[in-house]
């Protein structure tokens, strides 16, 4: 069975309406310990010779894109209150986008000649994006790569930010910047796998539903998801009691 974050651009698909067919609740969620700052940056400094258990779509479906692989980045943002990781910033993406419309996803794109590395990317996009400043980040370190069946090549840059930010996102690009709490994100037992058929075969997708108090829903999907769920199984190697 092939896995796939699939587009909304399929004909008659909705990723929020499609079948779930497990949920991971026999995995155990992240304990305290794990969710302390200097644990994620111990981690962080060991996940150069970690392997990712979800390496891509294009990893795993063995597809070649038609155009080369092209090098992105994103921002793993982490907002720290007294030591503890209490939450992840998401930003939702204007509905008048022409790709990805309305979903859910990190800080981030495409690396562009004058960047001198993925970290820069992930600033200058954030910078550009949501108005984070580089000074106000704490950057820990790198991720290994997410390939994407559209043809990304997607580092994401974990990084430390104080709580209480003054988010200024741009209007083109990005509808609305929101924190999620880190222990929802994971605990594996609100992660769910969907299944739907396209092109005559049955795929997959990993997603991670969250409402906020003020029963807002949010479909964290796709690439996102996956890239947390990478960094959930980073984390709970080892994990501190």
């Amino acid at each position: 069975m092939s896995t796939v974050p699939a587009g909304r651009g399929i004909p008659g698909f909705d990723p929020e309406k499609t079948t779930v067919v497990r949920r991971d609740d026999h995995l155990q969620p992240l304990s305290a310990g794990a969710l302390q700052a200097a644990w994620v940056r111990q981690r962080i400094q060991s996940a150069a010779q970690w392997r990712p258990v979800i390496q891509g779509d294009a990893a795993r479906l063995d597809l070649k894109p038609e155009r080369p692989p092209a090098q992105a980045a994103v921002l793993l943002p982490l907002v720290v209150r007294d030591g503890q990781v209490s939450s992840v910033v998401l930003t939702r993406r204007t509905s008048h986008l022409k790709h990805h419309a309305g979903q859910i996803s990190f800080p981030g794109g495409k690396r562009e000649p004058d960047d001198a590395s993925s970290i820069a990317t992930a600033l200058r996009e954030a910078k550009e994006e949501v108005g984070l400043m580089p000074q106000q980040v704490d950057v820990l370190g790198t991720m290994p790569a997410y390939k994407t069946v559209t043809g990304f090549v997607i580092t994401p840059v974990v990084a430390l930010l104080p709580p209480d930010l003054p988010w200024q996102p741009d209007p083109g690009e990005v509808a609305e910047v929101f924190e999620v709490p880190l222990s929802h994100l994971m605990n594996p037992s609100h992660h769910q796998w969907h299944e739907h058929e396209w092109q005559g075969h049955k795929r997959q997708y990993l997603s991670m539903p969250w409402h906020d108090a003020a029963d807002q829903r949010y479909f964290i999907w796709g690439a996102t998801a996956s890239m947390l769920r990478n960094f959930y199984h980073l984390l709970a190697d080892a994990q501190p009691a």
